[in-house]
């Protein structure tokens, strides 16, 4: 027979008790994983189909996103899946056009023609859900 023992374990300091993390309180810690997020490099990839119209306004609404969001902090790859069928294959491309955050994880998809430029940036997590 086992001989078995319960022991009481001391629970560890809650996030908003001052000694966690370092002495931080909870609203220092999320001012500094707020500057973190605001400091991150996104790498982003742009699905479209043909030089059509349609692609060609994607591009430009997600580069106008990226150059007022995301100024010197991402890496932005078109691809034209007539040209890669293959790269659309891999990443189950079903619609264009198609914008994939790769980095920061978790990965993201947004699929449509990207004219809501609210929920655009909410799939980025770039803007918090409002309403």
């Amino acid at each position: 027979m086992v001989n078995s023992r319960s022991r009481r374990i001391a629970p560890k300091p809650s996030a908003a008790s001052p000694s966690a993390k370092g002495g931080k309180t909870t609203k220092a810690r999320l001012e500094s994983l707020q500057q973190e997020k605001s400091q991150q490099h996104y790498i982003l990839r742009l699905y479209v189909t043909g030089m059509t119209q349609t692609s060609a306004r994607a591009i430009e609404r997600v580069r106008s996103i990226c150059e007022k969001h995301l100024s010197n902090r991402y890496e932005l790859e078109v691809v034209d899946i007539f040209q890669l069928p293959a790269l659309a294959k891999n990443e189950q491309i079903v619609a264009t056009p198609t914008l994939i955050k790769a980095l920061p994880l978790p990965l993201r998809r947004y699929i449509g023609d990207l004219s809501n430029i609210e929920k655009v940036l909410f799939g980025l997590d770039l803007q918090d859900k409002r309403g």
